[in-house]
């Protein structure tokens, strides 16, 4: 039995793998809003240290709990786009699925 690649079948193909990419641009683009807003919070920190120095502990404790949790947002981005690129299970499912 011979099987055939339409047209449909390659088109398709193309809009999954564009469709991957632009995902994996997404989620790059993801992580690099949270590392502005990492750097934003360490400047607001700095500044606020500066103005008053006695609050140093405090400030430092809230910002490294918040640049941890901003850190794995950027980390969650670059397994997932690895994810989309690399393995890519939409890819994987519809070629397993177009060669019957």
């Amino acid at each position: 039995m011979e099987y055939y690649v339409t047209a449909e079948i390659i088109r398709m193909g193309g809009f999954i793998l564009m469709a991957t990419v632009i995902s994996a641009a997404a989620v790059i683009f993801a992580g690099m809003l949270g590392a502005y807003a990492q750097g934003i919070a360490t400047s607001k920190a700095v500044e606020g240290i500066s103005k008053n120095p006695e609050s140093r502990g405090e400030v430092m404790s809230t910002l490294i709990v918040g640049c941890a949790i901003t850190e794995t947002n950027g980390i969650y981005a670059l397994l997932i786009s690895f994810i989309l690129l690399f393995v890519n299970p939409i890819f994987n499912a519809f070629t397993a699925w177009a060669a019957f």
